[in-house]
C-alpha cells in the first residue's frame, strides 16, 4: 500500500496533486473527499474488514489554489523535459542544469532559461548561447502547469487517471 499512489481532484474535477495511499485514505475517512475510483485487484485489509484501494478521489469542498504554478526546482525542471539532455536527446546519461543564455550574459533562474542537459553537452556549450556553439535545443524552455509536470509522471500514471488528466 505504501507504494500505491492516488490522484487528487478538486471538488470541479481538477486534477490538485498525486499523494500516497494512507494520505488519500485519512482524506476519505476524514469525511473530507469521496472515492471516485479503485485501483483494479487491489484493496486494503484489516482484521475484520477489506476496503477497496482508491485510485482516484475527490475533495468534498472546493480548494482555492492561490499559486497554479509548479514551484522551480530541479526535480520539476527534469520533469518537465523528461529527464532528457535538451541538445542530444539522451536519457541515459547524468543530467545536469544548464543555463541557455549564461549568466555572465545576463540569464537568469527562470522556467524560459534553464535546461537539463548531460554533462558532455552542457561542457561543449560552455559558457555561450547554444547558437554561439553551434547547438540546437529539442525544445524551448517554458513555463509548464501542474497538469504538464503530472503528464511527465508517465511511469506513475494509471489508466483510471487518464480522463481526469485530459490524456483521452
Amino acid at each position: 500500500m505504501q507504494h500505491a499512489k492516488v490522484l487528487i481532484l478538486n471538488a470541479s474535477y481538477e486534477p490538485l496533486s498525486i499523494c500516497d495511499a494512507k494520505n488519500a485514505f485519512l482524506l476519505l475517512f476524514g469525511g473530507r473527499a469521496v472515492t471516485v475510483s479503485n485501483h483494479p485487484r487491489r484493496c486494503i485489509r484489516t482484521v475484520s474488514r477489506s476496503f477497496p484501494l482508491p485510485s482516484v478521489v475527490k475533495l468534498k469542498v472546493f480548494a482555492h489554489i492561490h499559486n497554479r504554478r509548479p514551484e522551480l526546482n530541479r526535480k520539476n525542471l527534469f520533469r518537465r523535459d523528461g529527464f532528457t539532455c535538451q541538445y542530444c536527446g539522451r536519457r541515459d546519461l547524468p543530467l545536469t542544469i544548464d543555463h541557455v543564455l549564461p549568466r555572465s550574459k545576463g540569464g537568469d533562474d527562470s522556467w524560459e532559461n534553464l535546461i537539463t542537459a548531460c554533462r558532455g553537452c552542457n561542457s561543449s556549450k560552455g559558457d555561450r548561447t547554444p547558437a554561439e556553439a553551434g547547438m540546437t535545443l529539442l525544445r524551448p524552455p517554458s513555463r509548464p502547469d501542474r497538469i504538464m509536470l503530472l503528464h511527465q509522471c508517465g511511469h506513475l500514471l494509471s489508466e483510471e487517471w487518464k480522463p481526469y488528466l485530459f490524456m483521452g
